[in-house]
């Protein structure tokens, strides 16, 4: 019979494939689509709940999403008790190419998937700048 702790065991190939194939395990996997006038950011956060989700953005360009979710159960039968604790969560930060207009930003949560839309920020007339000629 061998000593071994089957969850370090798992927990040693976790770390493997993440090494290997570059696979951050706690990272949010998103999506940034640039629809012209805005940035759209779909990001994957199954088993999470929209009040769990945090979304910041942060100098018109680094947007931050966080989640955290925590849940507790407790059961009694006879003499057993059953107490059991769960808690995830998940982060990323992604840099935007261009600034977005904060006051325009929308979040909306469904079928955990979290899309932001950002609208970029317009700069109207940027065909430069007239300079008489005297």
């Amino acid at each position: 019979m061998s000593d071994r702790d089957p969850f370090e065991e798992i927990e040693r190939a976790f770390d493997t494939l993440s090494e290997q194939f570059g696979v951050d395990l706690d990272t949010v996997p998103t999506d940034i689509l640039d629809e012209g006038d805005a940035f759209v950011v779909h990001a994957d956060l199954p088993g999470y709940d929209s009040e769990d989700i945090d979304v910041q953005l942060v100098e018109e360009r680094k947007l931050t999403i966080s989640a955290d979710h925590s849940e507790s159960t407790e059961a009694t039968d006879g003499r057993y008790v059953q107490h059991e604790r769960r808690r995830q969560s998940a982060s990323r930060t992604v840099t935007l190419p261009e600034a977005v207009d904060e006051d325009g930003t929308s979040a909306a949560y469904e079928d955990g998937v979290l899309t932001v839309r950002l609208p970029k920020v317009s700069v109207e007339g940027d065909d430069g700048t007239d300079i008489p000629v005297n």
